[in-house]
């Protein structure tokens, strides 16, 4: 009786300790961008939807960490710091979907068909995303243009 409790409990500490790596990662990486980067070079940096800002953000997201947790709370800091929410969003979309990690996963696993599907499709979701965010902002504020 005792077996099958002990192995659930080790399984459980196990899948705890996934996901607590990853959020310590997350917070981490976020708390050295609060820390370390200014309101001024964040809005500097990502300043607004136009395509320029939407490659650099595209580019810092494959950078990055493909964990989501640090993806959210990456883009939740740049907002804060004063990047321009619809390029906050494109860096989180690319940090979960366009990492170059991934891309050799899904090149050994499934073929290069879907590691070039993944690089074709991440600009076509970020187009799709600052058509979105942009109509959506612009409802929200009133703003006619």
């Amino acid at each position: 009786m005792a077996d099958p409790i002990v192995h659930a409990l080790g399984m459980a500490f196990a899948m705890g300790w996934e996901i607590l790596w990853a959020l310590i990662l997350g917070f981490g990486l976020s708390a050295v961008v609060q820390a370390v980067v200014s309101h001024d070079e964040m809005s500097r940096l990502l300043p607004d939807d136009r395509p320029r800002t939407m490659a650099l953000a595209m580019g810092l997201g494959a950078a990055s960490s493909s964990c989501s947790y640090a993806a959210v709370a990456l883009a939740r800091s740049i907002f804060r710091k004063g990047g321009n929410f619809t390029a906050a969003m494109t860096f989180q979309m690319a940090s979960t979907n366009l990492v170059a990690e991934l891309g050799i996963i899904l090149a050994v696993v499934m073929g290069w068909q879907f590691t070039l599907a993944e690089f074709v499709g991440a600009p076509i979701l970020v187009i799709i995303l600052v058509t979105a965010t942009s109509s959506e902002v612009e409802l929200r504020t009133g703003d006619d243009g």
